[in-house]
């Protein structure tokens, strides 16, 4: 099929990324409402995003952008699923061998980023990341549904295979030696990281791209310094 028009000189308006705009009109985010410390700040909006996604309305709040860089210093991020916080950070779990967790390896810089685009919001984190425990591994491993656990043996993440079937027969082989209901072991190369927080922006969108940028950013006794960024 042909046609005479030029997609760069007659952009669809649905689908031109100039055009789209969104006006943000949620409230504010003042430095006086603030809790002193960004995880017990950090648990206010995650309950509000849960609460959210729980009416429909924001699509799984504990994902997170997990940006990463190797040794050279070449980023690469991907979306993970947060399984755990506290006021030592936050938790996710993943294949060791996977690039993040090679990256993680040779670099413990990583930046973490929570899209709450529906309530105009995200939090933005840096810091750094170390392993779990193995004891707080296992105990996490065992809430994962029966096929999940199968999931962490069947797939040798990030790395190159010949084809889906491939690993559906890797899958399938692990179903039939575990079958429902028999211990999964946890897999040597699989765990969690958690990710000591240095810096954590709390964005919110306003109007006429007038956001409010509030960061907290870790000082050498323990303490949190507040911050405001421009927008």
């Amino acid at each position: 099929m042909t046609t005479d028009r030029d997609p760069a000189t007659v952009p669809d308006p649905l689908l031109d990324p100039a055009a789209m705009r969104k006006q943000y009109g949620a409230g504010g985010l003042d430095e006086g409402d603030l809790a002193a410390h960004p995880m017990g700040q950090f648990a206010v909006w995650f309950e509000e995003a849960a609460r959210a996604a729980d009416k429909g309305l924001l699509y799984e709040p504990n994902a997170m952008l997990v940006a990463t860089a190797d040794a050279e210093g070449r980023p690469s991020s991907r979306t993970v699923l947060m399984k755990a916080y506290d006021d030592q950070g936050f938790v996710f779990y993943t294949n060791y061998d996977s690039r993040k967790g090679r990256d993680l390896s040779a670099n413990p810089y990583v930046s973490l980023l929570f899209p709450w685009h529906p309530l105009a919001r995200q939090v933005i984190v840096t810091g750094t990341a170390r392993r779990t425990g193995r004891d707080e591994t296992a105990a996490y491993f065992r809430t994962r549904p029966h096929g999940s656990q199968l999931g962490a043996w069947a797939s040798a993440q990030s790395s190159v295979i010949f084809s889906r079937a491939e690993l559906d027969a890797s899958y399938a082989e692990l179903s039939a030696r575990y079958p429902e209901g028999e211990q999964v072991p946890v897999p040597p190369n699989w765990g969690g990281f958690r990710v000591a927080p240095q810096a954590v922006e709390f964005w919110q969108g306003r109007t006429n791209r007038l956001h409010d940028r509030l960061r907290y950013v870790a000082e050498p006794d323990g303490s949190w310094r507040v911050e405001r960024l421009s927008p």
